[in-house]
């Protein structure tokens, strides 16, 4: 099955969504009660970041369409929509997907929407990776080790590519430095905020640790989503739960604070990400009548 057909299979886009709200409702349940109020502050500059920042860098680095770039309130909006998407499918592949379509849909050549969607996801690589490296005096060394080797068979696999299948690369120039910049730091920003959403629902469990040292947790933990998997019960999810508890977290306040990171994320992606997909659909139903008519 085709990644395309596999989006737009309803069974599977249903067993992954009820796999990814099940998982952790079930592990709350069998998890000591929590205090939500530092949930609640780690959650707000979170949502900030996630759809916010990120949504200016991905329009940073999306090359202009046939009319300009497109506005910010357009790039929020996508940006929402497949945040939502991602959450109900493996390894977050459906909000990559979706921003390219929307991108493909205003007229933006197919190659530029992938390179603008692509430079995203490696600024975001940058800005978690120099945020690790700040966070490996406190990380356990076999973390530290493990996160530079899979950096490494990453680069590999890369130079591998170029060498072999160049067509698969985009051979549109990079943005210019200046932009690059910008992003990186509005990448280092939504870093901020992750570290604050790990630290409150640590802090949630009773539990307190070094917001650099969660930072470089989730970072060595996002190694593994090379493996995907539903949110909530991924491999990269395992993965975290496993680096808090070499943090010293105790095991059922490390899977506790990770089950409350999976349920938190879709409260905002329902009401931002849901209401935009809505209206989104509804224009699209009402322009296509009014487009055969002028066709007509």
């Amino acid at each position: 099955m085709s990644l395309r057909a596999a989006l737009q299979s309803r069974t599977l886009l249903g067993v992954c969504l009820a796999a990814t709200v099940a998982v952790p409702l079930i592990t709350m349940q069998h998890l000591p009660s929590v205090n939500p109020w530092p949930m609640v502050l780690g959650v707000v500059p979170w949502v900030f970041g996630k759809y916010v920042l990120c949504a200016l860098r991905w329009r940073v680095l999306t090359p202009p369409g046939p009319a300009g770039p497109m506005s910010r309130r357009w790039h929020l909006r996508a940006h929402a929509e497949g945040e939502l998407l991602g959450l109900v499918t493996p390894g977050h592949v459906g909000a990559d997907v979706w921003r390219v379509r929307r991108l493909a849909r205003v007229g933006l050549p197919r190659a530029d929407a992938i390179l603008g969607v692509g430079m995203d996801r490696l600024v975001g690589a940058l800005g978690l990776t120099a945020f690790v490296l700040l966070a490996s005096t406190e990380l356990p060394r076999r973390l530290v080790l493990l996160a530079a080797a899979i950096g490494v068979v990453m680069v590999l696999a890369a130079l591998v590519v170029h060498a072999v299948r160049p067509e698969l690369l985009p051979r549109r120039a990079i943005p210019p430095p200046r932009l690059l910049l910008v992003s990186l730091l509005l990448s280092l920003g939504y870093q901020l905020t992750i570290a604050a959403l790990l630290f409150g629902t640590v802090a949630a469990t009773g539990h307190m640790l070094s917001p650099l040292a969660l930072l470089g947790a989730f970072g060595a933990s996002q190694l593994a989503a090379v493996v995907p998997g539903p949110n909530g019960a991924s491999p990269k999810d395992g993965a975290l739960v496993v680096a808090l508890v070499a943090l010293g977290l105790p095991w059922v306040a490390a899977v506790a604070a990770v089950a409350l990171k999976a349920v938190v994320a879709w409260l905002p992606a329902l009401a931002l990400g849901g209401v935009s997909l809505v209206l989104y659909r509804r224009q699209a139903r009402f322009a296509a009548p009014a487009t055969r008519v002028a066709i007509a």
